[in-house]
C-alpha cells in the first residue's frame, strides 16, 4: 500500500525515524485541502506511542480538511546542512502517513495539551493549569495514528553523532 523508498541506502530504521519525531521542534502537516489542492501547514506537535498530537483551533482549514478526509501525512526535518561544494545537503527527515481524528472533550485534550506545554519548555503546573482553564472548550487536539513511518538520512551514522 505504501511505496518503498527508492534509494535504500538513505533509509533509516523505524526506531531512528521515531527518534526524529520525538526530537523535532516542529513538523509540517499535509491534508487534502479545498478544491483538491493539497494543504501543508507547519505545526507544533508531540509524538507519543505511535501517535502525533497537534494543538488546533476548533475551526479552520486543518480541521475542515480532517473532517472531509482523515488521511494525512506529516513530515519533520531535523538536520539540513548545505554543502555547496558538493551541490547537496546533509539531512535527516521522517515522513509519517496516518489517520487523524479530532479530540474535543476536556478528558481527551488536556493530557496532550500538557505534553505540548512540557515539550515546549513549560513545567510550571500553575501556568499550565491556568492556560488549560482559560482555553477550555476553545481548542482541539488532532490525534494522528501513524500507519506508516519512514526516515531518510544523507548523514552517515558516524557523522550524525
Amino acid at each position: 500500500m505504501f511505496r518503498e523508498m527508492r534509494v535504500k541506502k538513505r533509509l533509516m530504521s523505524e526506531e531512528d525515524a521515531e527518534e526524529l519525531l520525538k526530537s523535532a521542534s516542529h513538523g509540517v502537516l499535509a491534508v487534502a485541502g479545498d478544491e483538491g489542492y493539497p494543504y501543508a501547514v507547519p505545526v507544533s506537535f508531540v509524538y507519543k506511542d505511535r501517535k502525533i498530537y497537534i494543538h488546533s483551533a476548533l475551526e479552520g482549514h486543518k480541521v475542515d480538511a480532517v473532517k472531509q478526509n482523515s488521511k494525512v501525512s506529516f513530515c519533520v526535518v531535523t538536520a539540513d546542512n548545505v554543502v555547496p561544494e558538493k551541490l547537496t545537503t546533509r539531512y535527516t527527515s521522517a515522513v509519517a502517513f496516518g489517520t487523524a481524528k479530532i479530540l474535543t472533550s476536556k478528558g481527551e485534550t488536556e493530557p496532550y495539551a500538557r505534553l505540548l506545554a512540557e515539550k515546549y519548555g513549560c513545567h510550571d503546573e500553575m501556568i499550565i493549569q491556568n492556560e488549560l482553564n482559560r482555553y477550555a472548550g476553545k481548542y482541539c487536539i488532532l490525534e494522528i495514528v501513524v500507519d506508516h513511518l519512514t526516515g531518510k538520512s544523507s548523514i552517515s551514522p558516524k557523522a550524525a553523532k
